[in-house]
Order: C-alpha cells, then sequence, then structure tokens
C-alpha cells in the first residue's frame, strides 16, 4: 500500500495533523510525518516531495497557516496528489492561509479541504490511494456505512423525543 505523506509548516500544527494521522491509523494507511516550512527548509520540502513517488507515497498532505505556501511548495516539486490543509491562526483567522492553499497556478494543482479540515484530508488521500486498492476501497466504504448509521440513529432519537 501507498504511503501518506503529512508535511506541516510547523510543530504548532501538530493538534490540526493529529486528526489526520489518527484518521489513517483507523485506516490501517501507513503514513510519516515531518515539519519542513516552504520559507525556512525550502532545500528539505523539496527534496521530500522530489523523491515523495520513489519513497513510496502515493499522496501529501501540507499543513500551514497564516501565508500558507508550503502545499504549493510541495506541489511545485511532484505530479503526486497534493491536499492542502489551511490552518487557522494570525490576524485573518486562517482566511489569508485558505486563499493562499486555493489560489494556485494553472498546472500546479493542490486539493484544499476547509480551514483546520486534517481528517478530511486524511480521507481524501486515502480515496486517492483506494483507486488501485480494493481493500482500502472496501474500508471506506464501510466507513460512510458506519457514519450514516450514526446519523439515522441520532435521526431516530430525536424523532421519538419530539
Amino acid at each position: 500500500m501507498k504511503k501518506v505523506g503529512i508535511i506541516m509548516g510547523s510543530d504548532s500544527d501538530l493538534p490540526i495533523v493529529k486528526k489526520a494521522t489518527d484518521m489513517l491509523t483507523t485506516l490501517d494507511i501507513p503514513f510519516e510525518v515531518h515539519v519542513y516550512s516552504a520559507h525556512r527548509t525550502p532545500v528539505e520540502a523539496r527534496d521530500f516531495a522530489l523523491n515523495a513517488r520513489a519513497n513510496g507515497f502515493g499522496a501529501i498532505i501540507a499543513a500551514a497557516g497564516m501565508a500558507a505556501h508550503l502545499a504549493g511548495a510541495i506541489a511545485a516539486n511532484t505530479t503526486l496528489p497534493v491536499i492542502g490543509i489551511p490552518c487557522k491562526g494570525g490576524m485573518m483567522d486562517g482566511l489569508d492561509a485558505l486563499l493562499s492553499t486555493v489560489q494556485m497556478p494553472t498546472g500546479i494543482p493542490v486539493a484544499t479541504v476547509a480551514l483546520n479540515g486534517a481528517a478530511n484530508a486524511a480521507l481524501l488521500a486515502a480515496q486517492i490511494i483506494a483507486v488501485e486498492d480494493a481493500e482500502l476501497a472496501a474500508k471506506l466504504d464501510a466507513k460512510r456505512a458506519s457514519d450514516a448509521a450514526v446519523v439515522l440513529e441520532k435521526d431516530k432519537g430525536i424523532t421519538e423525543r419530539l
């Protein structure tokens, strides 16, 4: 099975990234987590991206706040799918990170999830990998069914109460 690379711009992003690692662990998807900055460690970030495919990765998640150039810097150096997690914080409370992540130039795509949307980033990475992994696809189908059952049980409870 392909691995998922998770890169965060700062260790302060770890509480957000933990939701992605938890989801990947639940789905039994191998992953690596690194702290690389698009601005402070551009060589290391570039090297990771350039070698990611050869190192067994199938998708990369990049979490960053404020200027949030990390996902774009990673995407500029690989043709693997890159998923950006814009992180809340700073003067614009994450709007700046969101805009930096979604406004990529033609030819350098970055998929983007909601502010602090690490669990969805992990699920999207899993769906990408599951295109060629039937066992993982079945796990994702089972998770969807389980999530739906939880909602329907809550609906039943509300209906009975009211």
